[in-house]
Formats: structure tokens, sequence, C-alpha cells
């Protein structure tokens, strides 16, 4: 496994690969120090193969306040369970600007009472933003649960950025008359 970590608009981030994909992805904060007490045997990089290169301009993108659609970007989710591997397949399919809730996403799989393990499963999420757990919210669509540094502070922070990007903001959008 290799590391690396990069500068974005929101701060440090980083990133974790092994040869079948991303591993690991860490929102702001992410020091090489960092990296290296949540994932020891991952040797940090400043190499970087093209598809790796790639998840990491789409991430900078994306917090930069582009739109940007981070779905292709390959996943190596040995260990995590199938119901957490199908809520992370649900959430990559969140359009940025578009948000869903808790009890949205497990009715979508098919267990309608299963939002509180869907909050668990987007809380435990090991790829941000690359799976868009910022995109899913409490009952009602409050901004809940947020487990990134700055908590729902930035996670309102990545929904801004993405509002501005498609043009949902009143400041934004094309007048109606």
């Amino acid at each position: 496994m290799w590391s690396h970590s990069f500068d974005t608009a929101l701060g440090r981030c980083g990133v974790v690969w092994s040869e079948r994909g991303i591993v690991a992805s860490l929102l702001p904060d992410a020091s090489p120090a960092r990296l290296k007490r949540r994932h020891p045997t991952a040797e940090l990089t400043t190499e970087l193969p093209a598809h790796i290169a790639h998840a990491v301009d789409g991430i900078r993108a994306l917090l930069a306040g582009e739109a940007r659609d981070l779905s292709d970007i390959a996943l190596d989710e040995r260990g995590i369970p199938e119901f957490r591997r199908q809520v992370h397949a649900l959430t990559r399919a969140i359009p940025p600007g578009q948000t869903r809730t808790y009890g949205e996403i497990a009715t979508a799989l098919g267990q309608p009472g299963a939002a509180r393990a869907v909050g668990r499963a987007e809380g435990d999420n090991p790829f941000p933003p690359i799976v868009p757990c910022h995109r899913v919210m409490g009952a009602g669509g409050e901004p809940t649960g947020f487990s990134a540094p700055g908590g729902v502070e930035t996670k309102r922070r990545m929904l801004l950025i993405e509002a501005r990007a498609v043009g949902q903001l009143a400041g934004d959008q094309q007048k109606l008359f």
C-alpha cells in the first residue's frame, strides 16, 4: 500500500491505495504523520500512478468548487461488509448539488427501518469525498453527524461549495421574471 497527502481548498487531504484502488481518503488535517498513524503499512510517496493522480485531481477540483463526479475512481473495499458497500454505492450515485436522507438510502436498500445503520455506515466511510457522505442528511434534511475534522461545519461547507458549482444558490440562478 502507498499513501500521499496533498493540499486542497479545505486543507491538507490524503489518499491511501493498493493495487486494486483507493483504500482510504482523508479530509483536511491529513498530514503525512496522520496518514502513517491511520495506515502504518502504507509507504508515503509523491510518485502517483495515473489513476491515483486522477483521483487526487478530482478531489482537489471538487473541494475547489467544481461539480466533479468521482464515481469512476476505483475503490478497494476488501474487508468492508456488504451492507456498507451497498450504502457506498447508493451514496456515490448522489450527484453534486443533491442530497438524500439516511432514511431514503435505507428505503432504497429495501430496509426502510435501517436509517441508523446507514448513518453508522456513512460515519465509518473510509472514502470521503469519493463516497460523498456529506450529501446524506438526517431526517428532515438536517446536516447531522459528520465525522471529518470540523464536523457538521465541514459538511455544510462542502455542500455550499457544490451548490455554487451547480448554480443552486440564489445569486447563481437565472432570474425567473
